[in-house]
């Protein structure tokens, strides 16, 4: 079988497939592994070479399935991942931060701690936060995060809705569906954890992106047998009586990881699933900006959360350094960003000198223009199954969560448990 796309959730399939017993091809058009969340070749500020990311993830104690998959392939989560309880702390100290304690307590006690927050704030927060709960964590298809949230305080707003919606859904709240929303609060809050971690705990990546996953899961895919192949753009998908022809290669069954515009292209010069195309077609994305800067500061905690508007678009920053990375680099992240990089850049470090980082150098400004669909209210996404013996998968197909690297690791383990085994019959 193939699988097109060597990002996290094609990798995912090949290495599920492999287990079911399948011998797996994965043909990926770039020459690196793990599509959206993968390493990047920089240059240090003392001009060596480092290894940095496309874009810095966070990752939460409820990613059971990608904890477990990276633990198939020979990566120790605690190994790569910096555990910290849910915090969104600005650098003056004010914000949230849930302690070590077992649900609903950790939160209960984080919001009556929270630093600069009035009785009215938490009292807001804690009504909306029980209604939800009341409710099943359920709401209307077409209800927004904005919806949800009409009676929590602008404080509130600001320093925990904003920042989780969108470091969640990479989607502004007066635009992101409520009801994804509430799936990933009930699931991170509520859901079970991995091991002794909380499923609201954060997990920080403190080595770069392609060895916590990609990296370990080719290896393993080579070693039971598998190929991956790099720098090889599929060009053409064609139906055949044994299965699917890619790039007149034969496969008994067909996956593809790839993204959806590129899953789309391929899909509509067959001259099937006309409507699985059409759906793909219509997702829109939203971008997520990286800007690496250098400087001799050590931030308080990892990542802090930091007051964000139209001339201080960042809404988070994180210290490489403390997370394995060179000493003095900050990532400064931008989601749902929206203007021209330079443009973009300049604005985040003059964020940075009105927070009193005054010595800071860019270093490498990232922009993934299409780094997730936006999670918009209502949102009707692509099926698994486009023809027989051919599935798509990725985080953009059917499922509950949001665009995210778990969403792709459970699309992905869904498609390969459709598979079957070696000489079942092809899904249909």
């Amino acid at each position: 079988m193939a699988v097109v796309g060597a990002g996290w959730a094609g990798l995912a399939a090949a290495v599920a497939a492999t287990r079911s017993g399948h011998r797996v091809t994965v043909m990926e058009a770039s020459r690196a592994l793990g599509g959206r969340a993968r390493s990047l070749a920089v240059q240090g500020p003392d001009g060596s070479a480092a290894t940095l990311d496309n874009g810095q993830h966070i990752m939460i104690g409820a990613y059971l399935e990608t904890l477990a998959l990276m633990r198939q392939v020979g990566v120790d989560p605690t190994d790569v991942l910096l555990r910290l309880p849910l915090t969104l702390r600005l650098p003056d100290g004010n914000g949230i931060a849930l302690p070590d304690l077992p649900p609903p307590l950790d939160a209960l006690v984080g919001i009556a701690r929270a630093r600069g927050w009035g009785w009215r704030d938490k009292m807001a927060l804690l009504r909306t936060a029980t209604a939800w709960q009341l409710a099943g964590f359920q709401c209307g298809s077409a209800v927004s995060v904005a919806d949800l949230c009409a009676r929590i305080t602008p404080r509130v707003m600001a320093q925990l809705i904003e920042p989780l919606c969108v470091s969640a859904l990479n989607t502004p709240a007066s635009r992101a569906s409520g009801q994804v929303f509430l799936r990933v609060l009930r699931d991170s809050l509520f859901g079970r954890g991995d091991g002794a971690w909380r499923g609201s705990n954060l997990l920080l990546p403190r080595v770069d992106l392609g060895r916590v996953f990609p990296g370990a899961a080719a290896r393993w895919l080579r070693e039971h047998g598998g190929e991956v192949l790099l720098g090889q753009r599929v060009q053409a998908i064609v139906s055949a009586q044994a299965g699917w022809a890619v790039d007149g290669r034969p496969f008994d069954r067909l996956v593809l990881a790839c993204p959806p515009w590129d899953a789309a292209r391929l899909v509509a010069a067959t001259g099937l699933a006309p409507d699985w195309v059409s759906c793909a077609q219509t997702l829109t994305y939203e971008a997520i900006t990286t800007v690496y800067t250098a400087g001799p500061y050590r931030l308080s905690l990892p990542m802090l959360s930091l007051h964000s508007g139209p001339d201080a678009p960042a809404q988070f920053v994180f210290d490489r350094g403390q997370l394995g990375g060179p000493a003095g680099v900050l990532a400064f992240v931008v989601s749902a960003s929206s203007i021209e990089r330079d443009v973009l850049q300049a604005h985040v470090l003059a964020q940075a000198v009105a927070l009193g980082w005054t010595d800071l150098k860019p270093l490498q400004t990232v922009v993934e223009k299409r780094a997730t669909f936006a999670c918009t209210p209502g949102l009707e996404r692509p099926a698994m199954r486009v023809a027989p013996g051919l599935l798509a998968c990725g985080d953009y197909v059917q499922g509950p969560y949001p665009s995210t690297l778990e969403g792709a690791v459970r699309a992905a383990l869904a498609a390969a448990a459709e598979l079957g085994t070696p000489g079942a019959m092809a899904p249909t």
